[in-house]
């Protein structure tokens, strides 16, 4: 049974290469899905935090096009799962991320995602949740990795491409909301090869540079290495070319002006002993609607048989996904009633569609 909570992209990677089959592919895409649908929470509270007067600022500009880069990932990921003759499921609450928590599948495990505003935690928690296996600069512990995990997909992708059938493939030209890639279908290992190139070198970069390649060769930091540079507030420079060596050096990147949103607890705001005006409900109540049926909607968009009801229920859902951003910065511009200075936001919880 898959679930939000359990350690199987841990057991999944720990399980011999020969036996990556069918049914492992299918359990891996599964929660390649969940993983990257995990992500977009935590940076959308730290993309809606930012002051409107900064919403020009370095940071505003790198978080919103890493957020876009993600929802094409999980598309892509879902694309995956679909040209194998899979069934994404994204709406259910015994898989939709909770938060705090860990991710998906025990992928990074000493790491807890919580929901708050933009600051040295946020940005911290971020660069740690695209942290590569061996990065060009700074030492961390090593992991099991995103990047590790999709290329043991990519690996029964190579040795099975057989199972690669076309079936059920969305497109998404993201180019007209700014930023991200392009959803394309995949129906040839070539394809699979080249949408896995983008996912990992896009969060992670390569074991050589922290650029990501991609697109068009455009020297864009790899997600992990742009978080970085916001946390330490310096551009990441080389420092040396032989042997290649890169440090946080470079000009200052200051921090934008911030809604000081505090960190939803376990369970949401009045689970965690929180006071909930009707104001605050009415706002937490839309935004957990909205972000519901934007999950049902991706959902069913992947499930469709016939493209043109899959393209229409894909379009409803980017329609729900431009509807969070209202309630959202309601809550974060609300003061918390505990007089730290700090304001609600949205606690991302998944409610059952209404009869």
């Amino acid at each position: 049974m898959v679930n939000h909570r359990s350690n199987a992209i841990v057991e999944l990677m720990r399980t011999p290469a020969a036996e990556h089959d069918e049914l492992w592919l299918k359990k891996a895409l599964q929660h390649a899905i969940l993983l990257e649908l995990a992500t977009l929470p935590p940076y959308l509270c730290g993309l809606w935090s930012i002051e409107d007067e900064d919403q020009g600022s370095d940071a505003f500009q790198t978080i919103h096009t890493i957020v876009f880069d993600e929802m094409s990932h999980m598309g892509l990921a879902c694309n995956m799962l679909t040209t194998i003759g899979g069934v994404p499921r994204i709406a259910d609450a015994g898989l939709v991320p909770v938060y705090p928590g860990k991710l998906p599948g025990g992928v990074q495990p000493d790491l807890s995602v919580a929901l708050m505003g933009l600051g040295k935690p946020a940005l911290d928690m971020y660069s740690q949740i695209e942290r590569p296996d061996d990065p060009v600069v700074e030492d961390l512990d090593a992991h099991t990795s995103i990047g590790a995990f999709y290329q043991a997909i990519l690996d029964a992708f190579r040795a099975r491409p057989e199972l690669i059938k076309g079936t059920r493939q969305l497109t998404k030209n993201m180019a007209s909301h700014g930023a991200g890639n392009n959803i394309v279908a995949l129906t040839s290992l070539d394809d699979v090869e080249a949408a896995v190139k983008i996912i990992k070198e896009q969060g992670e970069g390569t074991t050589a540079a922290p650029d990501n390649p991609f697109p068009g060769g455009t020297g864009e930091l790899a997600h992990f290495y742009a978080f970085r540079q916001l946390f330490h507030g310096r551009r990441l420079i080389r420092v040396s070319e032989d042997p290649p060596r890169f440090d946080f050096q470079g000009d200052e990147i200051p921090m934008p002006r911030t809604l000081p949103m505090g960190t939803v607890p376990a369970g949401g705001w009045a689970k965690g002993g929180v006071p909930v005006s009707d104001e605050v409900r009415t706002n937490l109540d839309a935004f957990n609607r909205h972000y519901s049926a934007l999950l049902r909607l991706l959902e069913r968009a992947w499930q469709a048989d016939q493209p043109g009801t899959a393209t229409q229920l894909l379009g409803q859902a980017v329609g729900q996904m431009f509807q969070l951003q209202e309630p959202a910065r309601a809550l974060m511009r609300t003061p918390l009633p505990d007089g730290s200075g700090n304001t609600y936001g949205p606690e991302f919880r998944y409610v059952e569609d209404e009869p």
